[in-house]
């Protein structure tokens, strides 16, 4: 095999041995405390029941978390790192951060670790950890921000001073692949301070506890192994996994322990063993030898370094885990020579990924966002039947017996590897995350995407009724339905890289979503009138009401984004249909079906019955939800937020040849229309153009379009100089009250975090900027502009004079996205906002994080501060507007064959 089909093999998503490389990979996640999985609590408050203070001390249930860890694909035997600087109360064995009821913007880690690369087979990874060497502040963090309200900044790292004079280092952890087997491991510790230090680093092996929850499992099996000479050895023994060896390249003392709880220290009662999982933390920190094991064996084992380094000096720690009785490297230039190999290859691929003329910034950030993307897996493992039990509950059991959630989920079991939004904040997945999350690794791992789509689909996910599980703190809950969309964009990017319609995949994710798009047309369209509800929809806050509640006023709320969400599925599943009917005719009933749902749910945006109350408002231009009072009276909610931006998203444009592989559809539809005159209007409209010309089916007609591009253009309203933002502007002075029972509730433009509780209070959708339905939007302007092309202008923004099309519109919102990572003119980054360590500090400020969402007005990250997850769309953003001319949209709509 040449040295360059054996570097594709390892890196990229094709190939037979690839599969085989991804045995190893970041699948370890940032925080199994205080999830839902671990919580056997009585009330339901996961994380007082499992928090930080436990997890050194207490065995987990369902997965392993560590510092910049790597795992086998079923998490069986783990690796990270854990530090101590000398001063810490505790080893730092994993990353620190506040519950949602310590943070006064909700839950939120504390630390800084950056995932700066890596590649689809993980044959290469990098990822940065930032230690102080003054104590950690975990008191001061946790006390400062339960006194900071709402309407305060909050309380970071940076701001305890345990970063000032630079006194901390920077961990580096980085691992290479030999084979798919066959991991080395260099961790390289930076001393940034003035002075000399002392770190101690216990790279660290450990086998999840798979034998305490099931009677008669096998137990696996640490002990300490002969190695060459200057070298220490651990082999770890498993049943399944088979025999590794960890070699460390130091003579340094191991330290072994038991991965059991410490119950005397947690609940007073008696340990069976002297040796358990905070054993090797009390060895260090406290000096208590008895705390491991001197016959140097169990199932947690670390290898103790003492690094003294000077000021500025650097100390290197060399490690490989590979099969018991592989061959090792013999000396440090033959281990840095496979380093060299594997940087060069991933050097090699990502300059194929990023597109021509990029900067050196715009190629950092791309590298950076889809490294993020390919860190955030993680091992997921969740047994509801299982956890029921243990919770006291059966299939049978009278639903009066207890309000626990996911009660109606017993079948569910997830046993996979599965893209997180944040390992730390939401290291669990949640369903329109993991849609966008794939259209991103779509760019990277076309394969991964596939499966991660697919993923939720399967048997052992969706429910029997059809419903998609959507989180794991509400399985039951409600998330926009996206799938269908965004199957068909990875579809179509596969196809456009490879030439291949993957058309198995299409058919296998068609049928299953044919359930779930049952579901949501029996259950959450309650009147049978084609406007759906879905509570919340992700879109937490930003309602005048809690979306997922009981309204105040009784009655039900219409929701323009629901109604707007099926409209965009139903296009999809046309789109795919379309695909599918080439090779099986069976599908022509299904694409009229869905042209048919989508004409009813078309109309009945603009009107509902002979009233006047529909979810368009004429007077403002604009979509708003409806509140339909128990004594039939409606009322709009006049909050303009992205809820009425969405059904611009709901915009698709077909081809003459796709509809042309439908036979007689023209007849049949007018057969429709003569059926349904009420629907005449909007069958025309998705009928509108040159004859032979493209089609489109959308939810605004041009007049519509125009009066809501009018709003979203606006700098005064939507559009921000990073993005469009999630709610109008204009509700800064002017906001949106309603009163109920003589208690008033508002909407306010907020930029930046909450001011309320709603939703736990770490996600804000009265303001900021979100990149996953900035993507939708842009998605819709260049479908339209598909069908418009260059005959539909708009001012942009409005009020400028500058006219462009709706391709140049799409372009403009996309820039203003990327700008958020990109340096300015004066060297700062938007996405760092007031963080002045970040914005000049040579060390920090090419390290880019991938937040949650980011602040309307000047960009700043906001929530969660590793969402890499659907931000990381900023690199399909990137590479689309950097390859795509307008033409290649106009073309696509126009070709005959």
């Amino acid at each position: 095999m040449s040295s360059t089909r054996a570097s594709t093999r390892r890196i990229g998503p094709q190939g037979d041995d690839e599969g085989r490389w991804r045995l190893w990979g970041p699948y370890l996640s940032e925080r199994q405390w205080g999830t839902v999985r671990e919580d056997y609590s009585v009330n339901g408050d996961a994380w007082a029941y499992f928090p930080h203070d436990h997890a050194r001390s207490r065995a987990y249930r369902w997965g392993e978390d560590g510092l910049g860890g790597i795992c086998d694909e079923k998490q069986r035997l783990c690796f990270a790192l854990a530090l101590w600087n000398g001063r810490d109360p505790i080893l730092k064995e994993r990353a620190f951060g506040l519950t949602n009821g310590e943070g006064n913007h909700g839950e939120d880690v504390k630390e800084y670790y950056f995932y700066l690369d890596g590649t689809p087979s993980h044959s290469y990874l990098k990822y940065l950890y930032k230690y102080p060497l003054a104590p950690f502040p975990y008191h001061d963090l946790v006390a400062v921000n339960q006194s900071r309200g709402r309407h305060e900044f909050e309380y970071e790292l940076l701001d305890t001073g345990v970063f000032d004079e630079d006194r901390y280092v920077d961990v580096t952890v980085e691992y290479a692949k030999a084979a798919h087997d066959d991991v080395l491991i260099r961790v390289t510790v930076d001393n940034r301070g003035p002075d000399e230090a002392t770190v101690h680093v216990l790279p660290t092996l450990w086998f999840r506890n798979t034998w305490s929850w099931a009677e008669g499992s096998a137990k696996p099996r640490l002990s300490a192994a002969d190695g060459p000479h200057g070298t220490v050895t651990v082999r770890a023994q498993h049943p399944e996994l088979g025999d590794y060896d960890l070699r460390v390249h130091a003579p340094v003392p191991l330290l072994f322990t038991e991965n059991e709880t410490n119950n005397e220290r947690l609940f007073g009662s008696p340990n069976a063993s002297p040796y358990v999982k905070d054993g090797i933390g009390r060895a260090v920190v406290d000096g208590d030898e008895a705390a491991v094991n001197p016959a140097r064996e169990g199932t947690k084992a670390a290898a103790h370094h003492t690094l003294t380094l000077p000021a500025g000096g650097t100390g290197t720690l060399r490690l490989r885990l590979a099969p018991a009785g592989a061959p090792t490297a013999a000396s440090a230039e033959e281990f840095d020579t496979v380093f060299r190999d594997r940087i060069a290859e991933a050097d090699a691929f990502y300059r194929d990924l990023t597109p021509r003329g990029a900067g050196e910034d715009e190629a950092r950030v791309l590298r950076q966002a889809l490294a993020g993307m390919l860190w955030t897996k993680q091992y997921y493992h969740f047994d509801l039947e299982a956890w029921l039990a243990e919770h006291g509950l059966g299939p049978w059991s009278p639903p009066s017996s207890s309000d626990l959630r996911n009660r109606e989920w017993f079948h569910m079991v997830s046993d996979d590897i599965i893209s997180m939004p944040d390992k730390w904040e939401y290291p669990w997945f949640a369903a329109w995350d993991l849609a966008f999350h794939s259209v991103a690794l779509s760019v990277v791992d076309v394969r991964f995407a596939k499966e991660q789509l697919e993923l939720l689909l399967r048997g052992t996910h969706l429910h029997p009724n059809g419903q998609i599980p959507a989180y794991e703190w509400n399985f039951g809950d409600v998330n926009p339905p996206v799938h269908a969309w965004a199957a068909y964009f990875v579809h179509m990017m596969d196809k456009l890289r490879t030439g291949h319609s993957d058309l198995d995949f299409l058919e296998r994710v068609f049928q299953k979503l044919l359930t779930n798009f049952t579901w949501w047309v029996n259950r959450k369209d309650p009147g049978g009138r084609n406007v759906f509800q879905g509570g919340f929809l992700g879109l937490d806050n930003i309602g005048v009401f809690d979306r997922s509640a009981p309204l105040p006023t009784g009655g039900q709320l219409e929701q323009a984004d629901g109604t707007a969400w099926m409209a965009l599925y139903c296009q999809s599943m046309l789109q795919i249909a379309l695909e599918l009917v080439e090779r099986n005719s069976a599908y022509e009933e299904l694409i009229l079906k869905f042209v048919e749902h989508y004409l009813w749910i078309a109309a009945a945006m603009d009107r509902v019955g002979d009233l006047d109350d529909g979810l368009w408002d004429e007077e403002d231009g604009f979509y708003y939800d409806v509140l339909r009072l128990p004594d039939g009276q409606a009322v709009r909610l006049k909050v303009r937020s992205m809820v009425g931006l969405l059904p611009l998203c709901a915009s698709t444009v077909f081809e003459p040849r796709q509809l042309a592989r439908v036979s007689g559809l023209g007849e049949r539809l007018r057969r429709f229309a003569d059926r349904h005159p009420s629907l005449s209007v909007t069958l025309a409209s998705a009928g509108a153009g040159v004859e032979g010309g493209p089609r489109l089916l959308s939810v605004v007609d041009e007049k519509k379009l125009v009066r809501v591009l009018s709003r979203l253009l606006s700098e005064d309203e939507f559009l921000g100089p990073y993005g469009i933002r999630a709610l109008s502007r204009h509700h800064a002075k002017n906001p949106y009250r309603f009163w109920v029972h003589g208690e008033e509730y508002q909407v306010g433009y907020l930029p930046a975090e909450s001011d309320s509780g709603m939703f736990g209070g770490n996600s804000n959708w009265r303001g900021p900027v979100w990149f996953p339905v900035n993507a939708l939007l842009i998605r819709g302007l260049l479908n339209l502009y598909g069908f418009y092309g260059d005959d539909l202008t708009v001012e942009c923004p409005e009020g400028s004079g500058v006219r462009l099309n709706l391709f140049e519109v799409a372009k403009e919102i996309a820039d203003r996205l990327t700008r958020t990572f990109l340096r300015d003119g004066d060297g700062r980054r938007p996405v760092y906002g007031g963080q002045e360590k970040f914005q000049s500090d040579p060390h920090w400020r090419d390290l880019i994080t991938f937040s949650e969402y980011f602040h309307g007005d000047d960009g700043a990250g906001l929530g969660a501060s590793h969402q890499t997850g659907w931000t990381g769309l900023v690199a399909a953003l990137m590479t689309l507007f950097a390859t795509a001319e307008p033409g290649d949209f106009l073309s696509r709509f126009t070709k005959d064959s």
